[in-house]
């Protein structure tokens, strides 16, 4: 499945990306060596359990690791042809916003409430747009209307308190769009909305995108919202990408223990069951990562090998990779 308007333009390269923590306990190893590339117009899917690193690639991405305790110790981020590793803070400042995006996952926490809605929007306009001061408020507005906020003249004098917790998602969205960045990182963006009004929020991202031929990077819990969003899905574990491949190959021919899990997670409306598959186990630590596959206790499959070497990623089509040695 390719998204309307996809030109096979490759606008994101990341490739071998480590961002570590040192705590106490000894180095977190947050991000450890993933590389994935995104091409205009495609939306990517990454999914996992809480803690595998989803929040932390974003972040780096961003370039937005608290430094200490994080850092970014290894890898390269291309974006639109330049390594924006190698760029100062003052140059990234300028590409932040303007080439690339981030949707954080609670508004709430994203909007300062002592300021207006206008003045949230226009802030990232004035920064990366030569547009004179008399028109930024009617740019404002157009970007506001874009992402659907009714009766957007008046709803621009807002503070964040005064909207639902569905308009807030919009207007950190529209802040996210306002100036037509490459790449739109979406982080769990639908979390702290209802049903209705989650259906209504990915509608419009998809509608965004096509208009903006956007890429886009959709971190989420939820297959059903993988399903409904995305052409790829990378799913992520201690850190690493496991697997990755096309939605729909992923979804028939799941070829990792721990996507096989995840999927068998999801309740099935169909079956009638006294209790729902949950993953035995837990998380490795990842200050004490073990020498082999991160899966290994967990895994009803598990072998000597995997204990003691971890497994390289092996082509099961050519769409689709994944590290397991059931495959060597």
């Amino acid at each position: 499945m390719v998204s309307k308007g996809q030109d096979n333009e490759i606008v994101l390269e990341v490739e071998d990306l480590r961002t570590y923590f040192s705590t106490r306990w000894g180095t977190v190893k947050a991000v450890d060596g993933i590389s994935f590339d995104l091409r205009r117009g495609e939306t990517l899917g990454i999914v996992g359990e809480s803690g595998c690193g989803k929040s932390v690639t974003m972040l780096s991405l961003m370039r937005l690791i608290p430094t200490p305790p994080g850092e970014i110790v290894g890898g390269s981020i291309v974006l639109e042809g330049q390594d924006i590793l190698q760029l100062t803070e003052n140059e990234m400042s300028k590409v932040r916003g303007s080439q690339i995006a981030l949707i954080i996952q609670d508004p709430m926490t994203s909007l300062n409430p002592v300021f207006t809605i206008g003045n949230q929007v226009n802030e990232a306009i004035q920064i990366h747009q030569a547009i004179p001061k008399r028109n930024i408020m009617q740019q404002t507005l157009e970007v506001l209307r874009k992402v659907n906020i009714p009766a957007a003249e008046s709803r621009v004098k807002d503070y964040p308190h005064q909207l639902s917790g569905g308009m807030r998602q919009r207007v950190v969205g529209a802040i996210g769009i306002s100036c037509e960045p490459a790449v739109l990182i979406a982080d769990e963006p639908t979390t702290s909305l209802d049903v209705t009004i989650q259906a209504q929020y990915l509608k419009l991202l998809k509608d965004l995108q096509q208009q903006q031929n956007l890429a886009l990077i959709f971190v989420t819990h939820d297959f059903g919202v993988v399903a409904k969003m995305c052409d790829r899905v990378a799913v992520m574990y201690a850190g690493r990408i496991v697997e990755m491949g096309d939605v729909r190959e992923i979804f028939n021919s799941p070829s990792h223990p721990y996507t096989e899990a995840l999927l068998a997670s999801v309740p099935k409306l169909e079956e009638d069951v006294d209790r729902l598959f949950a993953i035995e186990g837990q998380p490795p630590a990842l200050h004490d990562l073990p020498p082999g596959c991160s899966f290994a206790d967990r895994c009803p499959y598990v072998m000597e090998r995997c204990r003691e070497e971890y497994p390289p990623d092996f082509h099961v089509s050519a769409t689709h990779n994944s590290a397991c040695w059931r495959l060597a």
